[in-house]
């Protein structure tokens, strides 16, 4: 068996990666296997549901569209971007930390404006 059991008295609780049956647990008072715990009914997962894609901020900091005031935006509404592209810096801790694209697709909208706080998970840039 892969997995954990542990026993403390006459408790025992078993874990196991491989699926199997539950074993029957021994009565402390006889030494007798008892019967296995019965398997609860599990409710099949429901369908996941289609969400627009979007990069998020990996951290919380201050979120800027640009590499300095006067540079134009890493990417606009309408721009097509691939995946491993610079979005925006996020700045955290006196650090600037490049925000790179997990997806790719034409930008829909830019949800951060530059200089505004953004929290982790939040999201950035979303695409059609």
């Amino acid at each position: 068996m892969r997995g954990l059991e542990v026993r403390q008295g006459d408790l025992r609780v078993a874990v196991s990666r491989d699926g199997a049956e539950p074993v029957a647990a021994a009565d402390a008072a006889t030494g007798a296997p008892g019967p296995a715990p019965a398997r609860e009914a599990v409710a099949p997962r429901a369908a996941p549901r289609a969400e627009a894609k979007a990069v998020t901020a990996p951290l919380t900091g201050i979120f800027y569209r640009s590499p300095s005031p006067q540079a134009p935006a890493f990417v606009q509404v309408g721009a097509v971007v691939g995946v491993g592209d610079v979005i925006g810096l996020i700045e955290a801790m006196k650090l600037f930390n490049e925000v790179r694209s997990t997806v790719s697709g034409r930008v829909k909208r830019v949800a951060a404006e530059s200089g505004q706080l953004v929290r982790a998970h939040q999201p950035l840039v979303e695409f059609e």
